[in-house]
């Protein structure tokens, strides 16, 4: 029990979720003596593609690495616009920046914060190749509605699904109507690998091209040159990237996707809770799932309304005094320095989102007497 001497420790924003399976596995690729892209890759691609519900997957470096790929596996290149919402961390621009492409920002939803098909209608140009529909948050975004617009026009959706691991959309898995997707395993995404990253597709040919271009576009790959014939020659007939996993991080990815199903549970369990308590604290607006899926509690944000006390940052250092790591919430690329001036059309949503949003701690080591705490902390800050 606490007593009123006691010291309460911080409570953190985030944390990943590692178990012996995961110990076991890295020993295990360490003692075989292959540590580089392997056989353990090639198992996780295909135990992820099914899992995922998509034709092929292609494993890459990082999650910034697999949107690069996949723009580039469609062909996305100079001359092109590519539409992007502001909402979203700047990574997404880059990788559009990173093809020689012109990044295009678009408004998003005021109560989902994701793309719609109205946002991308008025952000298209002559020149838009394609769109990236971004999973904010693990919040899936209502991507039939996107492809409306953008199917008749020829346009590409690339989803970015980079905290969509585990989330679901119509009822299938999220990533499973795209035609291709980009998924990110950073330590902050339910299914973590430390680094790494995932493309998923329909196509063969985008396939083919993305898993040519992550190994810098060699004739032949890692596993063939270290097993084939020695005097194989090894081309490289195109400028590519060196993007590839290793079957460390592969090893990890696959003990974490064994147990995403028992991620998402707890994840959604520590939201349930939060949203119960938090709706009797005026003016503070909690997410929610939307109509069309279900969120896979990768993070938790609250937007703090007119009429809270406090202002968005005033909470936030309210909460950094309670022991409560929060952090911002939205962002706004189109404000960032290396975007500045950029934006085509008005982002009065992007804007608001960005400067009023916060993320509550929500992970499967947070206690009932953590969110109590967070809550309680809450509670007092509305008070005033």
């Amino acid at each position: 029990m606490n007593g009123p001497g006691a010291v309460l420790g911080r409570i953190e924003a985030t944390r990943p979720w590692f178990g012996p399976e995961e110990v076991a596995a890295v020993t295990d690729v360490i003692a075989s003596g292959w540590l580089a892209q392997g056989p353990r890759v090639a198992q996780f691609e295909e135990e992820f593609a099914d899992a995922q519900q998509a034709g092929f997957a292609v494993a890459a470096s990082s999650g910034s690495a697999a949107l690069h790929l996949a723009l580039a596996a469609v062909g996305v290149g100079p001359g092109d616009d590519v539409v992007v919402p502001s909402s979203s961390l700047s990574a997404t621009a880059d990788a559009v920046a990173r093809v020689g492409a012109r990044p295009i920002f678009a408004d998003v939803d005021a109560v989902t914060g994701t793309l719609t098909g109205a946002h991308v209608a008025a952000a298209l140009t002559p020149r838009t190749r394609a769109v990236i529909a971004v999973d904010v948050d693990g919040i899936p975004v209502d991507l039939d509605d996107v492809r409306l617009v953008c199917d008749p026009v020829d346009v590409v959706v690339v989803e970015d699904a980079a905290d969509g691991a585990g989330a679901r959309y119509r009822g299938r898995p999220v990533g499973a109507g795209a035609e291709i997707a980009a998924w990110s395993f950073h330590p902050h995404a339910l299914l973590t690998t430390g680094e790494g990253g995932m493309v998923t597709t329909v196509r063969p040919e985008w396939a083919a091209r993305a898993r040519r271009l992550r190994g810098d576009a060699a004739s032949a790959a890692a596993a063939e040159r270290h097993t084939g014939v020695p005097t194989t020659t090894q081309e490289h007939p195109e400028a590519a990237f060196g993007y590839r996993m290793t079957d460390l991080q592969a090893a990890v990815g696959l003990a974490q996707l064994g147990r995403l199903r028992e991620v998402v549970a707890r994840r959604r369990a520590v939201a349930a809770a939060y949203t119960q308590q938090i709706a009797g604290i005026p003016a503070l607006r909690p997410v929610q799932d939307p109509p069309w899926g279900t969120s896979n509690g990768q993070a938790y944000r609250v937007e703090v309304q007119d009429g809270f006390p406090l202002d968005r940052d005033g909470l936030l250092a309210h909460l950094a005094h309670a022991g409560v790591a929060a952090r911002r919430g939205a962002t706004a690329a189109h404000r960032e320095p290396s975007y500045a001036g950029s934006a085509h059309v008005p982002l009065p949503v992007t804007e608001r989102l960005a400067d009023s949003t916060l993320v509550l701690p929500a992970h499967q080591h947070l206690t009932e007497a953590d969110q109590d705490r967070v809550v309680e902390a809450l509670r007092v800050a509305a008070r005033g």
